[in-house]
């Protein structure tokens, strides 16, 4: 294989194949460099929503290797794998890797470095542990979910970017580099369980300390960050689009009114919450008499505090995604790049994803089994062959 390019180039890593936060890591690890091999099933899994596999972006960069995780043999060639990684990922319910031989002990007893990633929602212990759930469950527990929606509405479940992804996929991916220093300087791997209810509640440290203070206290979307404030919001413009302020220092709401042309002099103070529902009808009034284009042509790159609400299909065209690159066409489609950036070992473009089992015996030989094993494993359907890419 190339050498691939990012800072954790050389870091081997296994992924065990799963759903939301586990794959997430994975791409992340992938993107900065790690060789990182998803096992895969040799049957369909049924896991998630069924798509062709190009369209699966977050298994992107990595290869797959197809294993029969149920035959005895296929459970000591995937242990063989994970002797030869820095570290493992897996997502599944607790128990689960323990009951298919593929437990932290077993894999630690083997590979005293070996990083053991894992990630759940509830986490590896508790009351809720063992139960099924997914990411509006988990942030409902933290207090998040109550936290996000407008006043009077019922709390606004946001996509699955929060718990999934940021309290647990970005959680797994720091802890598993943090584990990584450590075992470099000690010798002696271990386990990280990242919980999505642990990961979403420290996401939630700053916001509890602006409640502690009485900041940020109100019922749900009365408070300055939660829609409640009418300097902090989304406001429809003439064509329908949405453009967001936030000018929420005093300064850049002066430089807000300026240049949108509503004298200071004639709102009420904004410090007063009384005040609120008048400053935003005056707000909505004059977001409403130009057109998105009109108003991003005004405001765009000033500091009062502005950008237009874009929509998926049309965020990779803005001029300032444009300018820094920040999203990469992969197999020709648009997914974003790599991030973070980094100056000395920037990240290369990720391969696109592969079909299950494409790089089976290939990447077997390249971690080292003997080829010998690899062939007879793949003629008794224990490992899958190379495949022809799904499209």
């Amino acid at each position: 294989m190339a050498e691939r390019k990012g800072p954790l180039g050389g870091v081997k890593v296994v992924e065990m194949v799963g759903i939301g936060p586990a794959p997430f890591t994975a791409m992340m690890l992938a993107d900065l460099g790690a060789e990182v091999i998803r096992i895969d099933r040799t049957a369909p899994s049924g896991l998630g929503v069924q798509k062709p596999e190009r369209f699966n972006f977050p298994a992107r960069g990595r290869r797959s290797v197809a294993i029969d995780l149920k035959h005895p043999e296929g459970v000591a060639c995937t242990l063989d794998l994970i002797d030869r990684a820095d570290a493992l990922i897996e997502g599944f319910r607790p128990g689960v890797m323990e009951r298919l031989g593929l437990g932290p002990d077993v894999c630690l007893k083997r590979n005293q470095k070996l990083v053991y990633g894992r990630v759940t929602g509830w986490g590896q212990d508790g009351p809720f542990a063992k139960a099924a759930g997914h990411d509006l469950n988990y942030i409902a527990l933290t207090g998040a979910l109550d936290a996000i929606g407008r006043q009077g509405q019922p709390p606004t479940p946001p996509l699955n970017l929060l718990g999934d992804f940021a309290g647990g996929g970005l959680m797994l991916a720091f802890g598993v580099v943090a584990a990584l220093l450590h075992a470099v300087r000690s010798g002696r791997g271990q386990v990280v369980d990242a919980a999505m209810v642990d990961g979403v509640s420290l996401l939630s440290t700053p916001m509890m300390g602006l409640r502690a203070a009485g900041v940020h206290d109100g019922e749900r979307g009365t408070n300055i960050l939660d829609s409640g404030a009418p300097y902090y919001d989304v406001y429809k413009c003439a064509d329908g689009a949405y453009i967001s302020i936030a000018p929420i220092e005093g300064k850049f709401w002066d430089v807000l009114l300026d240049l949108i042309g509503i004298d200071k002099a004639g709102l009420p103070d904004r410090g007063d919450r009384t005040n609120w529902a008048i400053i935003r009808q005056r707000l909505a009034k004059r977001f409403a008499e130009k057109t998105q284009g009109e108003w991003c042509a005004i405001l765009e790159g000033t500091d009062a505090c502005f950008a237009p609400v874009l929509s998926y299909e049309n965020a990779p065209e803005h001029p300032h995604h444009v300018a820094r690159s920040s999203f990469v066409s992969i197999d020709g489609h648009r997914q974003p790049a790599p991030a973070p950036r980094f100056s000395e070992t920037p990240a290369g473009t990720p391969e696109p994803p592969e079909a299950v089992g494409q790089s089976t015996m290939a990447a077997l030989r390249d971690w080292g089994l003997d080829e010998g094993r690899i062939t007879r494993l793949a003629a008794a359907g224990i490992i899958g062959t190379d495949a022809t890419r799904q499209t």
